[in-house]
């Protein structure tokens, strides 16, 4: 082409008025409305349900550090194994967390818990005893169910002779 007849094409492309500098392309910006609505759509094709009554959720991570929700949206949806926790998250330390934490914890959890506390050598005193404080209030719970005294195999034994 020619550099004269380029020079005039590229006058001509302008946006604004004769002052704004030429511009390529314009640029929208998203804003965090517009990535919610998204959201909110990809998790309506789903089929999730709002799950009513959670007061706090809890994610631990592998480094010893706690993503806390406090009052969050949660929606579910069994079906695609998909659960979405929405609201404002805190990252906090597994220490500052483990007094109130234990409760929810299950036996897989607190075993976990303990394998963490191995990895983490300068914190794992304190998790250690919030761990055994767990145990000790765990039997306290026990003590409802009375201890086995008999045998109760033999009396079906003695029926098949």
């Amino acid at each position: 082409m020619n550099p004269e007849k380029l020079k005039q094409l590229q006058k001509n492309v302008r946006i604004g008025g004769k002052g704004t500098p030429r511009r390529k392309k314009k640029i929208v910006h998203n804003t965090a409305t517009t990535d919610d609505k998204k959201l909110q759509s990809s998790l309506k094709k789903l089929s999730v349900n709002t799950i009513p009554g959670i007061e706090e959720v809890n994610m631990i991570k592998d480094d010893g550090t706690v993503i806390h929700f406090n009052n969050p949206k949660v929606q579910a949806s069994p079906s695609a194994n998909t659960f979405a926790v929405t609201g404002h998250g805190e990252n906090k330390m597994l220490t500052e967390m483990l007094p109130s934490i234990l409760n929810q914890l299950g036996a897989e959890g607190i075993g976990n818990l303990r394998k963490l506390a191995e990895k983490l050598p300068k914190n794992s005193a304190v998790i250690e005893e919030s761990i055994a404080a767990a145990n000790e209030g765990d039997d306290a719970n026990d003590d409802d169910v009375p201890e086995l005294t008999d045998n109760f195999d033999e009396p079906s034994k003695a029926e098949e002779v």
